[in-house]
């Protein structure tokens, strides 16, 4: 996902330096989109890692 909102990023960027904006806003709204995807992603492996390698100790 981290892959894919690098890339529509880097597209929305060329193509506002070239001058196609409605490219750049779609591609833009893409990267958005899965850059989201990612952090919720990150964030739900985060606590459920947390959940099984790092319980609470009982030493």
């Amino acid at each position: 996902m981290l892959r894919l909102a690098i890339l529509f990023a880097v597209i929305a960027m060329i193509a506002a330096a070239l001058g196609f904006y409605g490219l750049s806003d779609v591609s833009a709204n893409f990267a958005k989109f899965f850059a989201l995807i990612f952090a919720v992603l990150f964030i739900v492996a985060v606590i459920a890692g947390a959940r099984i390698f790092g319980g609470a100790s009982t030493v």
